[in-house]
């Protein structure tokens, strides 16, 4: 037993002090969200920031990697309580195809235009991922599946701070835009569902049209978080191909995190979970990908966003006003 204890320890104790760091910040950026009414991943990732000195503590450094990586997969793995089949059965089939349309061409427009803008290939595939399909949440998961890179976690961290912004603008302006359109509750939900990047500014924009716009924008938004696994499937793929950057180990095809999220996923649909499970499922998630967006912030240095320059704000600008124009053509179109 005492043999035991002595290999335990000085584990728990190496990532103690940063894990602790990062859900401190958490608790924090969770009480300024609850205060302030805003986006909870923009205040951890800034508060993380703010607190950026730690990521130069030996002492913190493995809670702080072990946070940033292991609670994110976690948290993202977690995400599959959310998802349901029938939720998506209930809708029917056309915002299916909406849906599907949507991230899909929204994804490949923004890969073709950070291209041409002259990004790397991790910042076309992070912000238009995070803008196609649930903000913070897919940068989060999208980072996590790409191979290793000394500029990925800056290229994450700005990606968080835009479709966060972004996020928050939309659900301000979006109900009054259904409004000034003539939308009914049905085709208002739809459209702030398909549209808006983080799940909790959906729910805040669609409630606030009325009880059926808040559930049909929430049901088509989990829609667009279930097009995450076949993203990420791809961009593992990718990754595998590439090699892991020349480290001499390929990534795995289906890295645990998805496999665990499309399990939950399956599980959520067959089993019949009781809805304390689900919700408490729903709380870890999120409570793991704000620990981890604490962290990250923790690792990024403020002069290494600054440096990025003005042409990411462009890029996810225009990738926000394309999701937006899609939805707006199929719902004037008569497709929904």
């Amino acid at each position: 037993m005492t043999r035991v204890r002595a290999l335990r320890i000085p584990a728990l104790a190496g990532i103690g002090p940063g894990l602790l760091a990062s859900l401190v910040i958490a608790g924090a950026a969770a009480f300024l969200a609850d205060r302030y009414s805003g986006p909870i991943m923009l205040f951890a990732l800034l508060l993380g920031m703010a607190m950026n000195f730690l990521s130069d503590v030996d002492r913190c450094k493995p809670g702080v990697n072990f946070a940033s990586k292991t609670v994110l997969r976690l948290g993202v793995a977690l995400l599959g309580f959310r998802i349901t089949f029938g939720q998506i059965v209930e809708l029917g089939w056309e915002p299916v195809v909406l849906v599907v349309s949507v991230v899909t061409l929204t994804i490949l427009v923004s890969t073709w235009a950070a291209r041409a803008m002259g990004f790397r290939t991790e910042f076309r595939i992070l912000s238009g991922g995070a803008t196609a399909i649930c903000g913070a949440s897919a940068a989060m998961a999208l980072s996590a599946a790409l191979p290793a890179h000394e500029r990925k976690e800056r290229a994450t961290s700005f990606t968080i701070i835009g479709v966060s912004t972004l996020s928050t603008i939309a659900m301000i302006l979006y109900p009054a835009i259904s409004n000034l359109f003539g939308f009914d509750d049905h085709h208002a939900g739809i459209f702030i569902g398909a549209t808006i990047h983080d799940v909790a500014q959906v729910v805040g924009a669609g409630y606030a049209i009325s009880p059926e716009a808040g559930d049909t924008a929430t049901v088509v938004k989990l829609m667009r978080v279930a097009m995450l696994l076949p993203v990420i499937v791809t961009v593992g793929l990718w990754a595998r191909r590439r090699g892991g950057h020349g480290e001499g180990e390929r990534p795995p095809l289906l890295p645990w995190f998805v496999t665990a999220f499309a399990a939950l996923v399956v599980v959520n649909s067959l089993v019949p979970l009781s809805e304390l499970v689900r919700e408490t499922g729903n709380v870890a998630s999120r409570a793991c990908l704000v620990a981890a967006i604490s962290a990250l912030g923790i690792k990024t240095h403020f002069q290494e966003i600054v440096e990025i320059g003005w042409k990411p704000v462009v890029l996810m600008v225009l990738e926000t006003l394309f999701i937006a124009g899609l939805a707006l053509l199929a719902i004037w179109a008569g497709w929904l």
